[in-house]
């Protein structure tokens, strides 16, 4: 603030006015206030650690595989059905990982391209569950695998620990298209095989092999998993094989009180998984 005083000058004989300025304490906190904060952010905003800009790959974001939540695969469902809808989209019962026609629905499996394990951890374990069920039945990601394939060559994997023999391109452009569409990442492993194979990529159309009227049958080791051995197949089908088909149904597992049935169980061999996670009867 201002102060003014007078006094009396005898030299003049006359009043002289003197100007006091003089800063409260309040005010000179206030200065001080702002000056002080003004130089803290400005060393904090010169200093502050700026974040990594997060490395895209043919537009996903790569990044470790990260489960942010327990993984359930019952938190995946879909319908049966939607097996039709993939022989309809292909025109034949037909599995594009080896080129092979089958006869029937019974030797084939559901298969995602992008396995849903692979999808919740790279992504999908914080969707909702519409989401989840949504992807699940994509026919985008959805195609036919021999139950040998499916379960126990693909399994969960993701490209930089498997690839088909046949139609990698077609497989290699449909995971980033399934990644794109659900937001879900890349770890770099998984890009490094991925661009190995799109790179020397003319089409990623799928490769149908012409269909010379030869299909697999059940008894045919690409399309059902090899037995470990024929005292244990004989076993697995005399204690649980109730009709006598060569096949376990999850009816005969549970009257036998033996479901679920996981993939490293005698009756396995002999059932249907639909989905491919290595479980049935669930």
């Amino acid at each position: 603030m201002i102060d003014y005083q007078y006094r009396l000058t005898p030299e003049c004989n006359c009043i002289e006015q003197i100007f006091d300025f003089r800063i409260s304490m309040n005010t000179k906190r206030f200065f001080m206030f702002l000056f002080f904060g003004a130089v803290g952010a400005s060393i904090l905003l010169g200093h502050a650690p700026k974040p990594d800009a997060q490395e895209v790959w043919r537009g996903l974001v790569v990044a470790p595989e990260n489960r942010c939540a327990p993984y359930d695969r019952k938190a995946y469902p879909y319908s049966q059905s939607v097996e039709d809808r993939i022989i309809s989209q292909m025109g034949a019962i037909y599995g594009p990982y080896t080129g092979t026609y089958f006869s029937s629905k019974r030797q084939t499996d559901i298969e995602h391209i992008v396995a849903a394990a692979e999808a919740h951890d790279s992504g999908l374990c914080a969707a909702s569950p519409a989401v989840k069920s949504q992807f699940a039945s994509d026919l985008l990601n959805l195609t036919l695998a021999s139950p040998q394939v499916n379960r126990h060559q693909k399994k969960h994997y993701d490209a930089a620990e498997w690839q088909p023999q046949l139609n990698q391109c077609w497989y290699a452009n449909r995971i980033v298209e399934v990644k794109r569409k659900y937001s879900l990442t890349v770890d770099a492993r998984e890009a490094q095989a991925l661009e190995g194979v799109l790179s020397n990529c003319t089409s990623t159309d799928m490769i149908v092999v012409e269909n010379t009227g030869v299909t697999a049958d059940s008894s045919n080791a690409s399309s059902s998993p090899a037995p470990a051995s024929n005292s244990l197949n004989s076993e697995a089908l005399e204690l649980w094989d109730d009709n006598g088909n060569g096949r376990i149904t999850c009816k005969e597992a549970r009257r036998h009180g033996i479901a679920p049935v996981h993939s490293d169980h005698p009756a396995y061999a002999f059932m249907r998984d639909g989905d491919g996670d290595g479980v049935v009867c669930e």
